[in-house]
């Protein structure tokens, strides 16, 4: 590996041959660093930033990075990096938002192995797992999952089930949940809080690899999932103890049109009251697809008021790649 890295974790956490059934050197070597630019007048720039960092798995033989798509997401230059301390640009080929994954594909020859997809679903609470960040043995971490559990996230993302491990690995974006066979499960996504044996601890929360199954054709040919795009509302909400209150909403989009602002509180989605994130974002999506209309109860200042959100698709808001 070029260079050393400039942090580590304590040796008592890091992966050893002995703790696993698989080639240790051969995962560390099959995730890359990434790293994105994006223009300043990017939708998301003002809250994912204009660079990003993270990591990715490399998925096949041509080098496929299988990524977390926040890093990518209107991405006018990627650069990879592999274990070995080679650098090459790459293309941010696809973006599902419906999962989360990303795909980049590098432009050369990618000299890295790759990693076996798994089975997630087949992985059990208890389990032991590995979580590979680029950096090798240093950057890895001896993990567990703690639960499979649904999943919601104020951007309007839910999983039906997603994975949760701990300890966390502090820079979890893209990184590589492995099992004890040395399968990828998982993809990073989070850092958060959870409650452990009555404590409160730092999880990370892993996209399922068991989503990607059966969108990687299509995302590859077209850029995206196969199933419809959800309708999208552009406004992001947080659950505070039932409370649904808006948090922000997207400039020009769905929600601000409609006259939707930063702290309304949402009471309802037409005649369903609603409680929680994934009922919110499940009802609205009920309503049909991208371009539905959907009626929202909400509250201002003790008042109720109702408005119609003319939803709309996300990515029609987000700078496409270009190909150089």
């Amino acid at each position: 590996m070029a260079g050393q890295p400039q942090w580590a974790f304590p040796d008592a956490v890091q992966p050893k041959a002995d703790d696993a059934q698989f080639d240790l050197a051969r995962a560390f070597d099959a995730v890359v660093l990434v790293r994105a630019e994006v223009p300043e007048d990017g939708h998301t720039a003002a809250t994912l930033g204009t660079e990003r960092g993270g990591y990715g798995a490399v998925i096949r033989e041509d080098g496929l990075v299988l990524t977390i798509g926040y890093l990518i997401n209107e991405a006018s230059k990627i650069w990879l990096t592999s274990h070995a301390g080679q650098v090459i640009e790459g293309y941010p080929l696809a973006y599902d938002q419906a999962t989360g994954f990303g795909l980049v594909q590098p432009l050369g020859k990618l000299n890295a192995p790759h990693l076996p997809r798994g089975l997630s679903s087949e992985v059990n609470v208890g389990d032991a797992a590995f979580v590979i960040g680029h950096g090798g043995r240093a950057h890895s971490l001896k993990t567990r999952i703690i639960a499979k559990q649904e999943f919601a996230g104020p951007w309007e993302y839910v999983l039906d089930e997603a994975l949760f491990a701990t300890p966390a690995h502090p820079q979890w974006g893209g990184a590589a949940l492995l099992d004890a066979q040395g399968s990828l499960i998982g993809t990073g996504s989070l850092l958060m809080q959870q409650m452990v044996n009555d404590e409160i601890a730092h999880v990370n929360m892993f996209v399922p690899i068991d989503l990607l199954h059966p969108i990687l054709d299509a995302m590859l040919t077209t850029g995206r999932s196969p199933h419809p795009p959800h309708p999208w509302l552009g406004m992001s909400t947080q659950d505070a103890d039932t409370k649904l209150i808006v948090s922000r909403v997207a400039q020009g989009g769905p929600a601000q049109c409609a006259g939707v602002r930063m702290g309304d509180l949402v009471l309802a989605v037409g005649a369903q009251r609603v409680t929680g994130l994934a009922q919110l974002f499940r009802t609205v999506w009920q309503h049909g697809p991208a371009g539905v209309e959907v009626p929202l109860t909400l509250a201002r200042e003790g008042q109720e008021f109702h408005v119609t959100v003319k939803s709309a698709d996300r990515t029609d808001f987000l700078k496409k790649p270009k190909l150089h």
